[in-house]
């Protein structure tokens, strides 16, 4: 896990890898629980027995499941020392270039890629590829925008 003390430590980053963290399971439970909170119950992702006929050759998880880990994720590669507030600030970009099927591990890498200073702090930009075990492709490439104010 990367620290950063300061705005200048991201500054001096840019161009860095960070990660990759853990890997994470994805499990059913998980996914009918992102269905019913975002009433997306598509039969690839909840219904084992038709999906196992289907395309993936069994449930996957949703992509906005995935994106959704990104805070968690984001924890396990690094932290700021002294910040008074982090906020995500957006996102610049998403795409799901891979299925992420139930039961598999995922892991996340970033580079940062931008640093901009902002009152009280910094902003960061970073490149974001979410890979799941075994994969040969990323199931979620992402540029997230956040802010961290110091101080």
């Amino acid at each position: 896990m990367k620290v950063f003390t300061s705005p200048d430590d991201f500054v001096a980053a840019v161009g860095s890898d960070l990660g990759p963290g853990p890997w994470r399971t994805v499990e059913q439970s998980r996914v009918d629980a992102f269905a019913v909170a975002t009433d997306d119950e598509q039969w690839i992702h909840v219904d084992a027995a038709r999906a196992a006929a289907g395309p993936f050759g069994g449930t996957i998880a949703h992509g906005f499941l995935t994106l959704s880990l990104l805070p968690s994720l984001m924890r396990e590669l690094y932290a700021v020392e002294g910040a008074r507030m982090g906020v995500n600030y957006g996102l610049n970009k998403v795409r799901f270039p891979a299925a992420l099927p139930v039961g598999s591990r995922v892991r996340m890498r970033a580079k940062v890629v931008g640093v901009e200073e902002i009152q009280g702090g910094a902003q960061f930009t970073l490149e974001l590829t979410f890979e799941h075990e075994g994969g040969d492709k990323p199931v979620c490439v992402a540029e997230s925008v956040a802010r961290v104010y110091v101080g």
